[in-house]
C-alpha cells in the first residue's frame, strides 16, 4: 500500500496544510476516498461550534474493521499484524498476521452475538495488555457495539461509575494480569464493580494468570470456553454510518465524575489513519512500538486503529518498562529491530533515571522516529532521548492531542518539519488553531502565549459526552464563543511553533493522565474524620505533575504518617492508584474569598514553593491561614 496523501517534504506540507485550511472539504474527501466505503458520503462536512453539532462524511457507510483487517487480506495476509511481547521475557512472544487476526476477531465477535451482544450495545472492556484486548475492541466493532475500554488499574468504584453510565449489557475481562513482578486481580475488581451495575448482564473471562476466581452461573462465562463453541468463524461486518458510535473513552474534568467521550466511525478512522502515517513518515515493513495501554486513547488510536488501518505491524507489550529491570524497552528495540518508537515523558524520565548501564549494549540502529505522548517533554528528556536513544540520527515527534481530538493535532512530522525541544511546533494539515486571552479575543502575531482553541472541527474531533450532550457543550464550546477550547495553554514562538504550556483550568496531568482535582477532592473527603480537602499540582521529576493535597482533619492525628497513608489508601479505592496523592499537608483552614471560593492560585504557588509572591491575600476570608499553609509546606 502506497500512501499517497503521505507528504515528503516541506513544500508538500506547505501546500497540503494550504489546502486543508482553504478547501477543508476537498482535503479531507480526498483523504477518505482511500478507505473502503460500502456506500460513498453524501456530504463531507456539516457542522456548528454553537450546539455543537458536527457530522463528517454524512450518509456513508462503512465498517471500520473492513478497512483494519479484510482490505489487507489481498496483499498481507501473512504479514504481522500485532506483534506481541509479554510481561515476562522468558515467555513466548505471540505474533498474528492479518489473516490470523481477522479470523480471531470474527470468531470473537460470534462469541459477543452468541452472548446476546447487538449492535449498539455498550461493551465495558477491562483486561491487561494482551491480544485478545485488541481482538475484543475490533469484535466490538465488527458487530456495530460500543466499546469501552477501561484501563486496568482504575477501582471497582471507577468501574462501576463508567458501567453504569454507558448502560453496559456486557463487560469482556481476565482472571488478572501481570504487571512487572505482581499479579494483578481484574476479575474481582469487576465482581466488586458490579454490585451496583444490574446493566450488566454477561462477564466473558479471559484466562491469563490462572489465579482463582467467583464464576457466577448464568453470568459469567470463559472466554476459550465460548471459543470452542462457534462452528463457522466467518462473520460478514455490520454496515455501520459514518456518524454511528464507535466507542466512549471515558476522561476526567475538572469537576465530579469522569465524562463519556464519544467517538464515531467515519472520521475518526480517516484521521487516526492520516495522522499515523504522516507525523511518523511510516513506511510499509516498519516495525512500529507504541508503549501506551488501549485503556487510554493512545492506544487505541496508534496502537489499534491508526496502525492497522494503515497496513503496518504494531506491537502491544504487556510489562512495564523497568522490569526486569530497566533496559527492557531498549531489549524490545533491539530484538525486534523496531523503526518507531512512541512513549510518554514520564517513562523517559524514569528510564534517565537508571543511567545508561541498561542502554549500552542495546542495538538500537534500527530505529528510525521517535516519539513522546501524554504531555510535553521538558528540554533535558528531549536531549536525553536525542542523544542516547536516536544517537541524534532520528528525528523526535513531541505529539499534542487529547482524548477529545482522538488524533494528534499538533507536532512535528518526522524529518519533514522542524523540529525543536519541547516544543509540538506546527499544526497538521486540517488543525486551525488559535490563542485568545481570558476575555476570546484573539491573540495575533506571534512571540505570543494565551489559551488554545481550535477554530475549525477536524474528522476526528469529538461528537458528544455520552448521555449529557450539554456537558460537552458546557466543557469544550461554551467557554469561547464558536471554537473548541482545549483546556490547554500555550506559547507561539517567533516561528509560529506551539509549546503546551499545561492545563488552564483544574485538570491535572500525572504521567500522561488526566486527573480533575474534584475527582481527587471527593475521594479524599470520603476518609472519615475528612473535613475539606484543595488538591492541586506542582512539578515531579518523574511525573510531570504530582499532587499535592491540602486537607482539613477533625479527629485524631497522633500519627500522621498512618493517617496519610489511610487518605493514600482510600484514594486508590475510590479512582486508583494512579490518583494518589503525593503530598499531604494537614492545614486548619483553606484559604478562601468571602464567598467561599478555594483561591488554588495561592495553594499552587506554595505547593511549587512560591512563598513570598502570593498576590493580594487581603480579599480573603482569613488571610492568617496562608502564613500557617506556608510554613507547613512539605
Amino acid at each position: 500500500m502506497s500512501y499517497s496523501y503521505q507528504v515528503k517534504s516541506l513544500e508538500e506540507y506547505n501546500a497540503a496544510y494550504k489546502k486543508s485550511v482553504e478547501d477543508p472539504e476537498g482535503f479531507w474527501s480526498a483523504i477518505a476516498e482511500n478507505f473502503l466505503w460500502r456506500k460513498k458520503w453524501d456530504k463531507v462536512l456539516n457542522w456548528n461550534f454553537t450546539e455543537p453539532s458536527i457530522k463528517w462524511f454524512e450518509g456513508g457507510k462503512l465498517n471500520i474493521t473492513e478497512n483494519c483487517l479484510d482490505r489487507h487480506l489481498a496483499t498481507k495476509a501473512d504479514q504481522p499484524a500485532i506483534v506481541w511481547e509479554p510481561n515476562d521475557p522468558k515467555d513466548n512472544k505471540v505474533v498474528l498476521t492479518y489473516k490470523e487476526l481477522h479470523f480471531k476477531v470474527c470468531q470473537f465477535a460470534h462469541v459477543l452475538k452468541n452472548n446476546g451482544v447487538k449492535k449498539g450495545d455498550r461493551v465495558c472492556i477491562y483486561m491487561p495488555m494482551v491480544p485478545e484486548l485488541a481482538i475484543a475492541v475490533l469484535a466490538c466493532a465488527r458487530i456495530g457495539a460500543i466499546h469501552s475500554v477501561v484501563f486496568g488499574g482504575f477501582s471497582a468504584q471507577s468501574i462501576a461509575d463508567r458501567i453504569q453510565d454507558a448502560q453496559c449489557s456486557t463487560v469482556i475481562t481476565a482472571d488478572g494480569g501481570f504487571r512487572g513482578s505482581k499479579v494483578i486481580p481484574l476479575k474481582a475488581v469487576i465482581d466488586d464493580a458490579l454490585i451496583s451495575s444490574p446493566s450488566v448482564k454477561k462477564v466473558i473471562v479471559l484466562s491469563r494468570t490462572h489465579i482463582p476466581v467467583s464464576m457466577i452461573n448464568g453470568r459469567d462465562v470463559w472466554w476459550s470456553e465460548e471459543i470452542n463453541k462457534v462452528q463457522n468463524a466467518d462473520c460478514p461486518a455490520e454496515i455501520m454510518d459514518s456518524e454511528d458510535m464507535l466507542f466512549i473513552l471515558y476522561t476526567s474534568g475538572s469537576t465530579g465524575k469522569p465524562k463519556g467521550v464519544v467517538h464515531t466511525c467515519g472520521g475518526y478512522m480517516v484521521y487516526t489513519n492520516y495522522t499515523f502515517v504522516n507525523v511518523f513518515q511510516y513506511q510499509p515493513g516498519d516495525i512500529y512500538f507504541c508503549t501506551a495501554d488501549i485503556g487510554w486513547i493512545t492506544g487505541h488510536s496508534y496502537i489499534v486503529y491508526g496502525p492497522l488501518s494503515a497496513g503496518a505491524t504494531t506491537l502491544m507489550f504487556e510489562g512495564i518498562p523497568t522490569w526486569p529491570d530497566a533496559g527492557r524497552f531498549w531489549e524490545i528495540v533491539d530484538k525486534y529491530k523496531v523503526n518507531i518508537l512512541y512513549t510518554a515523558p514520564t517513562a523517559i524520565r524514569s528510564l534517565m533515571g537508571f543511567g545508561l548501564d541498561f542502554v549500552n549494549g542495546k542495538n538500537l540502529s534500527s530505529l528510525r522516529v521517535l516519539g513522546t505522548v501524554g504531555e510535553p517533554i521538558n528540554e533535558e528528556a528531549w536531549h536525553w532521548y536525542d542523544d542516547n536513544i536516536g544517537k541524534k540520527k532520528c528525528p523526535i515527534v513531541d505529539t499534542w492531542w487529547q482524548t477529545e481530538t482522538a488524533g494528534v493535532l499538533i507536532s512535528n512530522i518526522a524529518g519533514i518539519t522542524p523540529q525543536k525541544p519541547a516544543h509540538a511546533t506546527l499544526p497538521l494539515p486540517g488543525i486551525q488553531p488559535i490563542l485568545v486571552d481570558e476575555k476570546g479575543d484573539e491573540v495575533k502575531g506571534n512571540g505570543v502565549s494565551g489559551n488554545l482553541c481550535i477554530k475549525f472541527p477536524w474528522p476526528s474531533i469529538i461528537r458528544t459526552t455520552y448521555g449529557d450532550h450539554e456537558r460537552c457543550r458546557q466543557n469544550y464550546f461554551a467557554t469561547y464563543k464558536n471554537l473548541y477550547f482545549t483546556g490547554d495553554g500555550a506559547l507561539r514562538d517567533e516561528q509560529g511553533n506551539y509549546r503546551i504550556t499545561g492545563r488552564v483550568d483544574d485538570v491535572l496531568n500525572v504521567s500522561g493522565h488526566r486527573i480533575g482535582t474534584a475527582e481527587v477532592e471527593n475521594a479524599i473527603n470520603m476518609h472519615t474524620g475528612v473535613v475539606e480537602s484543595a488538591v492541586v499540582g506542582y512539578p515531579h521529576d518523574i511525573k510531570g505533575q504530582g499532587i499535592y493535597a491540602f486537607v482539613i482533619f477533625n479527629g485524631n492525628m497522633d500519627d500522621k504518617e498512618l493517617l496519610k497513608h489511610g487518605i493514600v489508601q482510600t484514594v486508590a479505592k475510590v479512582i486508583g492508584a494512579i490518583a494518589k496523592p503525593d503530598k499531604i499537608q494537614f492545614v486548619s483552614g483553606l484559604p478562601k474569598t468571602r464567598s467561599g471560593k478555594i483561591m488554588r492560585r495561592i495553594l499552587r504557588k506554595i505547593a511549587e514553593g512560591e512563598t513570598s509572591n502570593l498576590g493580594d491575600t487581603t480579599t480573603l476570608l482569613d488571610p492568617a491561614v496562608v502564613e500557617e499553609i506556608k510554613n507547613g509546606r512539605i
